[in-house]
């Protein structure tokens, strides 16, 4: 039996209750059966995979896999998993580069099938960096069971860090937000964008989640959430809106308030 999460509320105080039993609970679902023997079976047998069909045809490897990755839905896909490991990153036209989710980016990066003679499953510490995102990951899903936004807060606690570590021009960066969904949901919400916001020009979407940064941080970069405080913020604001969103219909204008006002004292 997988061990599930424990939240016990939603908004700020929900989040702060599971910042502070993180740790404990993560450690309680490594300790499941099905995680440990998922993460045991990747580990013995990945560096047998020299091609991207060995790991397509082994339905265990691939789960995961693509659950390193947040892909999990994408299990039965496997001509079009194979197309995007097997075309690899290096030149602008391979798949992976022209889909607009970069996590199949960071996927094929990755396991390096399409890019390097050698893949990186024969790599001696490879095997244990994917198992630890997986673990991660699978816990993100399971506390999303119980409350969705605490998902998405977690994912931003844990992705937007590495797009701002990593390199690439403000550009570059605000892209890779907008190429994540989970990212790109917490800062739609956060920011108050509404639902259409992800159907009109590109272009126009970075110039507006600029002008969203710079009227609530003071910053146009995406460089600025190297600050925790800033992310905190972000993550705040992000909680506060989904709790309103998800209430506005149950609610009286009276109960609204009453909860923001506790929002505000929390």
């Amino acid at each position: 039996m997988t061990y599930q999460p424990i939240v016990p509320m939603g908004g700020a105080a929900g989040w702060a209750f599971l910042q502070r039993t993180q740790a404990a609970q993560q450690k309680a679902f490594d300790a499941s059966p099905q995680i440990q023997r998922d993460t045991q079976y990747f580990e013995s047998n990945i560096g047998e995979v020299k091609t991207s069909s060995d790991l397509v045809g082994d339905r265990r490897l691939l789960r995961v896999a693509l659950g390193a990755y947040g892909l999990d839905d994408d299990l039965n896909s496997t001509y079009f998993i194979n197309k995007v490991l097997d075309d690899g990153t290096l030149d602008p036209a391979d798949l992976a580069n022209k889909l607009s989710d970069k996590r199949y980016l960071e996927f094929a990066k990755d396991f390096g099938f399409g890019d390097y003679n050698i893949p990186r499953t024969q790599m001696s510490d490879f095997a244990a960096d994917i198992t630890a995102a997986y673990r991660t990951k699978q816990f993100e899903i399971a506390v999303g069971q119980q409350d969705p936004t605490m998902r998405l807060a977690m994912t931003l606690d844990n992705q937007l860090s590495d797009i701002v570590r990593g390199s690439g021009s403000d550009d570059t960066k605000w892209y890779k937000i907008m190429g994540n969904p989970p990212l790109r949901e917490v800062f739609q919400t956060a920011f108050g964008l509404p639902t259409a916001f992800g159907s009109i020009d590109i272009d126009q979407q970075l110039s507006m989640l600029r002008d969203k940064a710079d009227r609530y941080f003071g910053d146009t970069s995406v460089d600025q959430f190297t600050d925790q405080g800033k992310r905190d913020e972000l993550n705040r604001l992000f909680l506060v809106r989904s709790q309103i969103a998800a209430g506005t219909a149950s609610m009286s204008s009276g109960s609204i308030a009453l909860n923001l006002l506790q929002q505000i004292q929390y």
